[in-house]
């Protein structure tokens, strides 16, 4: 039984770049280009809307907002969700991942509320199928007051319990973050997913960190290959050495042979009967 993958993690300005790498405006190295059509959007844009950055940005519009954005204010949240790799193709082989991605929708909606929930993508051409959800963080209630606020004197005027506000730290508290693993959990638990080890150390990679170390690992890799390289030439180098002198050596060799042969076929010659015949007719022909 595999584990869930649920993470969570504030968006600061714009987030023009995640959004970029969502809506595949630019092709990621760690995706495939060739499956990029099996993408999907699970949230339909209302009309106008081309983006998720839009998307964004009309429900901060409309959402009744009585105090203006600060520059820094988180915008947005940006929710990963997953599985592990093995259960995740278990998923898709069985033909379930329609129905994965309806209960995933499902949770969030139920959790955050629909209007909040402003995108979601399926991505099917990376390593393991997953989602990505983007959710605007509005809230209702009154503002929870810092530490340092409650010991001042100061009598803050009590404001309407349902005023519409917009706090990122009110969802990401630490037991609702905790909640949230639980619940999605529970959620998941009909495909054969359980929820990770509570208080792990483990720790979900973002995506600029998971580039950052495919090109430390790729310039590594990329290293060995020269050095291999470099090894590769100075070995066949060092063989065509060794095959000509060898090949010397075998020159040397047969000159040797065959001096020898000459040298045996001359004494052989001056050692036969032949030659004292002919020195005796020699000796007659002087007389």
């Amino acid at each position: 039984m595999g584990f869930v993958v649920l993470h969570m993690e504030k968006a600061h300005g714009s987030d023009s770049g995640t959004t970029a790498h969502i809506e595949r405006f630019i092709i990621p190295k760690n995706a495939d280009p060739t499956r990029t059509h099996l993408n999907r959007k699970l949230v339909a844009y209302p009309d106008g809307i081309k983006d998720r950055s839009a998307a964004i940005r009309r429900r901060l519009e409309e959402a009744g907002l009585t105090r203006k954005i600060g520059n820094n204010q988180v915008r947005a949240i940006r929710i990963n969700v997953s599985g592990t790799h093995e259960d995740m193709e278990r998923i898709e082989r069985e033909g379930r991942l329609d129905e994965w991605c309806a209960d995933n929708m499902k949770y969030f909606t139920d959790t955050f509320g629909k209007e909040n929930i402003v995108a979601a993508h399926l991505h099917r051409d990376e390593e393991t199928p997953h989602i990505h959800v983007t959710l605007v963080p509005i809230v209702k209630g009154e503002r929870r007051r810092r530490k340092r606020e409650e010991q001042t004197k100061k009598r803050y005027r009590k404001k309407p319990t349902d005023t519409v506000r917009l706090c990122a730290d009110d969802i990401m508290t630490r037991l609702r973050l905790k909640s949230y693993q639980d619940t999605y959990a529970e959620a998941m638990e009909k495909y054969g997913l359980q929820r990770g080890i509570d208080g792990s150390k483990a720790r979900h990679k973002s995506t600029q960190q998971y580039y950052n170390e495919t090109k430390k690992l790729a310039d590594s890799l990329k290293a060995e290959v020269v050095d291999l390289q470099q090894q590769k030439e100075t070995a066949q180098e060092e063989l065509r050495r060794a095959k000509k002198e060898i090949q010397t050596e075998k020159l040397k060799g047969a000159a040797t042979t065959a001096a020898a042969n000459i040298a045996e076929s001359v004494g052989s010659l001056f050692g036969s009967n032949k030659v004292k015949t002919l020195e005796r007719e020699n000796a007659a022909l002087h007389r």
